[in-house]
């Protein structure tokens, strides 16, 4: 998709789960002063609203594709940013579900979900639709592949599979979420492979993408290597789209 405005910054943040692909986005957008979407935070969105109205099926991996089809048509999906904490929320159909899509229900299910070509194409149009005539950092699965193939700066994120278990898990506890370690490492291990091996859009590091690990890296580390990285690319006279 070509941007329509020469003076926009498009930085796209793919990568494996549980890498900190939001956290680095949110910093990006912060030091730059522009638009922040999680488009995964989207997906669990669909995911939740499936699961909420029996559209699917979590045990028999059963899918109501003509029912969400017709919901995906009218379902409305922003972002919500609170002005005095600066946190950002997804609010589904006009309700703040941030915190309902985060829950281990909709984790297990959304690579499932986020695998139909459908549901992919109507969230595509809405991902391009935020960048009509806005600067914004992105991240998610796709984004510099399918989502933004000509973003100006592609960055992909990657970790070790203990780390990213581990960061998930704590995330998990600190929300009050009772859940065993195994567990989690288990659901990261499965959305790996649903997630590289799926047909529409299957995960995959772009050309042009400059890799981070960030196995070992401070968030502050991470992030001053990806200023590098667009400063390099963008240039200091674009500093402030």
């Amino acid at each position: 998709m070509k941007k329509n405005r020469q003076d926009t910054l498009i930085v796209a943040v793919d990568g494996y789960s549980s890498t900190g692909k939001s956290t680095l986005a949110r910093d990006i957008a912060r030091h730059y002063g522009i638009k922040y979407i999680d488009s995964g935070a989207m997906y669990r969105a669909v995911t939740l609203y499936a699961l909420r109205h029996g559209l699917y099926d979590p045990e028999t991996e059963r899918l109501d594709e003509g029912g969400l089809k017709q919901a995906l048509e009218k379902m409305d999906i922003d972002f919500f940013v609170d002005q005095s904490s600066r946190d950002q929320s997804l609010v589904l159909n006009g309700e703040n579900v941030e915190r309902e899509i985060r829950q281990m229900e909709v984790s297990r299910s959304v690579s499932m979900i986020s695998r139909y070509g459908f549901v992919r194409t109507k969230l595509v149009e809405k991902q391009r639709a935020f960048a009509l005539s806005n600067s914004l950092v992105m991240d998610g699965r796709d984004i510099g592949t399918v989502v933004f193939p000509d973003a100006d700066v592609k960055i992909f994120m990657t970790a070790s599979v203990e780390v990213r278990a581990r960061r998930r898990y704590d995330e998990l506890l600190e929300k009050g979420y009772a859940i065993s370690f195994e567990e989690v490492k288990s659901n990261v291990e499965e959305r790996d492979h649903i997630d590289e091996t799926r047909k529409e859009s299957p995960l995959r590091k772009a050309d042009d993408a400059v890799v981070i690990d960030n196995s070992h890296l401070s968030r502050e580390e991470q992030l001053e290597r990806t200023l590098a990285t667009i400063e390099n690319k963008w240039g200091r006279a674009h500093e402030q789209p």
